[in-house]
């Protein structure tokens, strides 16, 4: 089992003028300490959840370059891109330019969206569900084409909501971004998963158990390797409580969960990642 630091909030102390050092110094404490991944939200506005929409919120993607440029090792990718923040072809074009400049690190977070009242707010397209599943797969389809062979496959791709005469895509990847679909919906989510991802993020729900056999049914169904896609799962690694930590990792790596992302409380302070890094990453790797 691998962890993955998920940074939920910019609210830290010095404001503004101190959030690039100290996104410098997270990520690098969180590579450091051998967490497999960084992750970042994709909101305009901050997360009520996380505290309210007034707090500082980065844009993702510049955010994940900054963090590309202070880091080797760790993978890239948001948790997850709503279809609708940016155009399919742009969406595309930046996590490839996130993959070049990063060594071939950057990954597809994407799902069909929840939260919407800062997109909506700022104007922004706020289509209802049933129209941003059909615009998550046909973005999960076009992001395929641009990322296939050396350019793309520069023919015409038209669906209903995306018409483009040619997918080019120079430069291509280093290394095709793999797709993580975030969200367990079961008539809707969990098939396009097993037709298109090469990994999951599921909640920690009672259900999950339950939602692992329907990938699993799904993927028999669709023709694919359920164990060729990573199984993930969310998390709040509180270093406060490791053995209750340690052992709720421990029931879900028996369940097939592979990769386990999570919010980590005073990050800003570095130390609970270097009790992360003593204390559970080791044990947790043997899982």
């Amino acid at each position: 089992m691998r962890l993955g630091l998920q940074i939920t909030s910019f609210t830290w102390e010095g404001g503004a003028p101190r959030i690039a050092t100290t996104l410098a110094s997270i990520a690098q404490a969180a590579e450091t300490a051998g967490f497999a991944s960084i992750a970042v939200g994709d909101h305009l506005w901050q997360h009520p959840m996380m505290g309210g929409v007034e707090m500082e919120m980065l844009e993702a993607y510049s955010t994940l370059s900054y963090i590309a440029a202070h880091t080797s090792e760790v993978q890239l990718l948001t948790v997850v891109t709503s279809p609708t923040m940016r155009a399919p072809a742009l969406l595309a074009k930046t996590v490839t330019t996130l993959d070049v400049l990063s060594g071939g690190r950057a990954w597809l977070g994407i799902g069909a969206g929840g939260w919407g009242e800062d997109t909506e707010a700022l104007g922004m397209p706020s289509p209802p569900l049933r129209t941003r599943y059909e615009l998550l797969e046909e973005t999960l389809r076009f992001c395929e084409d641009m990322w296939t062979g050396a350019q793309g496959t520069e023919k015409p791709f038209q669906g209903k909501h995306i018409d483009a005469a040619r997918v080019l895509n120079s430069p291509q990847a280093l290394s095709k971004p793999r797709i993580l679909i975030g969200g367990d919906g079961e008539k809707r989510t969990l098939p396009l998963v097993a037709r298109y991802a090469d990994a999951c993020s599921l909640r920690p729900v009672p259900e999950l158990p339950q939602k692992l056999d329907l990938l699993k049914k799904y993927c028999d169904q669709y023709g694919r390797d359920y164990d060729a896609i990573e199984k993930t799962c969310v998390f709040y690694f509180d270093t406060s409580k490791v053995s209750e930590m340690l052992a709720t990792l421990e029931k879900w790596a028996a369940m097939g969960i592979q990769t386990v992302y999570g919010r980590v409380p005073g990050a800003d302070r570095i130390t609970p990642f270097e009790i992360l890094g003593r204390e559970v990453i080791p044990i947790i790797a043997e899982l």
